[in-house]
């Protein structure tokens, strides 16, 4: 694969496209966001069950009914023990695992660049073979530095910049994780205001359907990768 940065196209151009392969493929925006939703919060209400969290939640609604500062205490003592570590690890687990699912509506968007018949099954690709394992490992080390950025907010922005093709060279290139860390922060030189403009399009989008409508964000939650393709597109081109 080799990337090239010929004239650039303008951000309208990148965001029509992306709103282009979301239309196209709604179906399969909610059925992704449908499987997500239903496997997260199925082990989340398990998890939580598990480690006796529903308990120490009815302690947290007493504790606010106390006052502010006593349920801060409260909510500080509870994030401190083994078991609300655990549900923790054990969400995290949960979430890695409905990663891929991100990799297939790629396997979708790709399709449609081809003209090819398009069949559920695409929305699992990342589920196939061993390629499962490093979208796995992947997402864990994502994480991982996302939560040490967080307090920043700035630096958690900056991460995901850096990160944005990750994901789709991994999948349509077989590139290694810092591989394609690399090529991507060479993309940001060239793109920084395109990419910055998307990711804050895509994460108001992202969660927009929620607020205005509740189930309108079953649609619109997925629109991150249409985003993340469109601009992968943009910035890079594949030879054989």
């Amino acid at each position: 694969m080799q990337s090239k940065y010929p004239q650039k196209p303008g951000i309208d151009f990148i965001l029509k496209q992306a709103f282009f392969y979301w239309n196209k493929t709604l179906v399969f925006q909610l059925m992704f966001s449908i499987v997500f939703f239903a496997v997260f919060f199925t082990f989340m209400f398990f998890f939580a069950a598990r480690f006796g969290l529903w308990e120490q939640n009815q302690e947290l609604a007493e504790a606010l009914q106390q006052g502010t500062a006593v349920y801060l205490e409260k909510l500080k003592a509870m994030g401190s023990t083994d078991n609300y570590q655990m549900f923790s690890f054990a969400l995290l687990g949960t979430s890695a695992f409905l990663y891929p699912l991100n990799l297939g509506l790629f396997q979708i968007f790709r399709k449609i660049d081809l003209n090819e018949k398009i069949e559920m099954g695409d929305l699992f690709a990342g589920y196939n073979g061993f390629n499962f394992f490093k979208y796995l490992g992947y997402f864990i080390f994502w994480v991982m530095v996302y939560r040490l950025t967080m307090p920043t907010i700035f630096l958690a922005v900056i991460w995901v910049c850096i990160t944005i093709f990750v994901a789709p060279l991994m999948f349509f290139a077989n590139k290694r994780i810092f591989e394609a860390i690399s090529l991507n922060i060479q993309a940001l030189r060239t793109y920084f205001l395109e990419i910055l403009v998307c990711v804050i399009v895509a994460v108001l989008f992202k969660y927009i359907g929620f607020m205005l409508f509740f189930v309108g964000g079953l649609f619109t939650f997925p629109f991150w990768n249409a985003i993340i393709y469109s601009l992968y597109k943009t910035v890079f081109s594949e030879k054989s």
